[in-house]
């Protein structure tokens, strides 16, 4: 990965969201750029890549950088012994004016998800947190955290793939490629053929994130006229 790909998507996606760059993990998701792409290797700070990408912070990242706001949320998890919930954050932030409002970290990260997912590999890459990790289960689809036994968490693991029938290609996700190239080839008159496969522990976000960046040559619901260029873009990630 290198650091003027890393500044192109900057600028890529702050144009697409109206001229405000986004936020580290929210970027995460919508280029398959990690952390680990970035950080100790060209930046030690999200907002000093956006900065070099020509662009300001916007508001939520002049008050908050998306390491401070995950450092006070890793002392908050200690004091608590667990991974709050929206009232932990509001009722943290009355009795601590500079602990963050809990819509800083649904505009920097997204989602619940995103935020643990965030917390632990911040974790991973910095010393002193090998306690947090177990207090950061992940979340049941019914919205409910997962039992935790004193372990970091493992999340499941499934695959986007893109495949090609006659001239288009369907970009899906599944948690077992074989059976699925199987099933659609079945219901297909030409023969399915599998381009590439990437690992993923977020198959609908990354899916989404396929589609949205292809969504100018949909051809119908995940069928696609992709281009060389298109295919070598898709091919070049091993995992998202």
């Amino acid at each position: 990965m290198d650091r003027q790909h890393i500044l192109d998507e900057i600028r890529r996606t702050a144009k697409e969201n109206g001229g405000v760059p986004l936020g580290r993990d929210r970027f995460w998701k919508e280029t398959g750029i990690r952390y680990t792409d970035w950080f100790g290797r060209y930046w030690s700070r999200w907002n000093d890549a956006v900065r070099e990408a020509g662009l300001a912070p916007n508001s939520f990242q002049d008050a908050y950088d998306d390491d401070d706001s995950i450092e006070k949320l890793i002392g908050l998890i200690r004091e608590l012994g667990r991974f709050p919930v929206t009232g932990d954050l509001r009722l943290k932030r009355r009795s601590d004016s500079s602990f963050p409002n809990d819509k800083v970290f649904y505009a920097h990260f997204g989602s619940n998800r995103r935020i643990r997912e965030s917390v632990i590999e911040y974790c991973s890459n910095h010393a002193g947190f090998d306690d947090i990790p177990p207090l950061c289960p992940p979340v049941r689809s019914n919205g409910k955290d997962a039992p935790t036994d004193g372990k970091a968490p493992n999340y499941v693991v499934g695959f986007v793939y893109l495949a090609k029938s006659g001239r288009h290609y369907k970009i899906g996700k599944t948690n077992a490629v074989g059976r699925r190239e199987y099933e659609l080839a079945i219901q297909l008159p030409e023969r399915l053929r599998t381009i590439h496969v990437i690992k993923t522990d977020d198959p609908d976000g990354i899916e989404a994130y396929w589609h949205r960046r292809f969504s100018a040559k949909r051809a119908n619901g995940e069928w696609f006229a992709l281009e060389p260029a298109d295919i070598t873009a898709f091919k070049r990630r091993k995992f998202m």
